[in-house]
C-alpha cells in the first residue's frame, strides 16, 4: 500500500475538493472519485493542480473498493446528491468506504464532521468526549457514522474525524455563507444573517484552512489514535456580529443592510418537507453558540492554521484576484 495515495470521495463538492488540492500540495498522490469524469475535470479549479479522476458512485460498493486499491487514505467527503434521501443514502455509503479501506488493508477513513451530533442548547463548546445527542435525523445518522467508525478502528481500519463550523471560502458552494449570507459572484445587495438573536455566537470555518489542517494531519498518522476525534475551532463570532461587520469593511460597503433570515417561513413550510423541513431542523444550531475545543489538535500540530478573517473574506469574494 502507497504510503502517501488518496483517494477522496466528494472530490466535486467544497470540503473533498478543498482537502484533495491540500493533500496534492503536501506532495499526496490523489485521486476523486466522480459520476462524471469529464463534468470533473471542467468543475476543477483552474487555480488548482488536477487529480486523478476515476469513474464511479460512491454507493457503489465495488466501485469505492476498486478506487480505493492501493490507497493509504480515504478522505469520505460524500454527500448524497442534492442532499436528498440522506437517511437513507449515507450509511450505506460510509459502510461503503469502510468495506474500502479494510480491502484496502487498513487505510484511514478522514470524514469532516459536524456539531449536528450534539444538543446545542446544553453543549455549548463541543470537544472530543462531549456527549452526542443529536435534535434532528440528519444529527441521528451523524452519530450512527462515527459509532460505525469506531467499531471499523477497533478491527483494523483507522479513522480521522475533524470536527467544525459552518463552511465559507472561494469554493465553498454549498455552505449557509455561500447559499444564504453573503454569495460570492453576485452583486451584494444585503447580508443575511442566520443568527437568530443579537448576541449569539457562531462558529465559522474558512475552508482552506480547514483543508490545510486535515491534510497536515493526515501526514503524521503516527501520532493519531485509530479512531481521532478533533475539533477546529475556526472563526469564533462572539456575538454574531463580527462576519457581517468584516464583509462590509473588506467590500468597502458600510451601507449594505444586515437582515435576518427567515426561520418563520421555513417553520411553516416544514411540514410539507422537503429542504424546508430540513433547515427547520437545525435552527437550534444558530440559536446557541457553540465553540468548538482545539486543544488536541494543537497538541497534534502546534498551531491550528488561521488566515486573518479579512484576508479570508477577500479571498473568498475573489477581492483583488486578476
Amino acid at each position: 500500500m502507497d504510503g502517501k495515495s488518496a483517494l477522496v470521495l466528494g472530490a466535486t463538492g467544497g470540503v473533498g475538493g478543498a482537502i484533495a488540492s491540500a493533500l496534492v500540495e503536501h506532495g499526496w498522490s490523489v485521486c476523486g472519485l466522480a459520476r462524471d469524469v469529464p463534468a470533473a475535470k471542467r468543475g476543477w479549479p483552474n487555480d488548482r493542480v488536477a487529480i486523478v479522476w476515476v469513474a464511479g458512485d460512491a454507493m457503489n460498493g465495488a466501485d469505492v473498493i476498486h478506487a480505493a486499491a492501493g490507497t493509504s487514505v480515504i478522505v469520505h467527503a460524500v454527500n448524497p446528491p442534492g442532499y436528498r434521501h440522506w437517511d437513507r443514502l449515507v450509511l450505506p455509503m460510509i459502510d461503503n468506504s469502510i468495506a474500502a479501506a479494510r480491502a484496502a488493508g487498513g487505510a484511514r477513513i478522514v470524514l469532516p464532521g459536524t456539531v449536528y451530533n450534539f444538543n446545542p442548547a446544553t453543549t455549548p463548546v463541543v470537544g472530543e468526549d462531549s456527549e452526542q445527542m443529536p435534535q434532528s435525523r440528519k444529527g441521528r445518522v451523524r452519530v450512527e457514522m462515527e459509532a460505525r467508525l469506531d467499531a471499523a478502528a477497533r478491527s483494523g481500519v483507522p479513522s480521522l474525524i475533524v470536527r467544525a463550523g459552518d463552511f465559507f471560502g472561494a469554493d465553498a458552494r454549498s455552505s449557509w455563507f455561500t447559499q444564504v449570507m453573503a454569495p460570492p459572484g453576485k452583486q451584494l445587495r444585503r447580508i443575511v444573517n442566520p443568527v437568530t438573536a443579537p448576541g449569539v455566537g457562531h462558529s465559522w470555518a474558512y475552508l482552506p484552512d480547514l483543508a490545510e489542517a486535515i491534510a497536515r494531519l493526515i501526514g503524521m498518522k503516527e501520532k493519531l489514535r485509530p479512531f481521532e476525534r478533533l475539533q477546529f475551532e475556526g472563526v469564533w463570532d462572539a456575538d454574531g456580529t463580527a462576519l457581517p461587520a468584516a464583509i462590509r469593511r473588506i467590500t468597502q460597503r458600510p451601507d449594505i443592510p444586515v437582515t435576518r433570515f427567515s426561520w418563520r417561513a421555513m417553520r411553516l413550510l416544514a411540514p410539507f418537507g422537503g429542504l424546508p423541513r430540513e433547515i427547520a431542523e437545525i435552527a437550534p444550531y444558530w440559536r446557541y453558540p457553540m465553540r468548538f475545543d482545539n486543544r488536541r489538535l494543537v497538541a497534534l500540530l502546534g498551531e491550528e492554521p488561521h488566515t486573518p478573517i479579512d484576508d479570508a473574506l477577500k479571498a473568498t469574494f475573489r477581492i483583488g484576484t486578476p
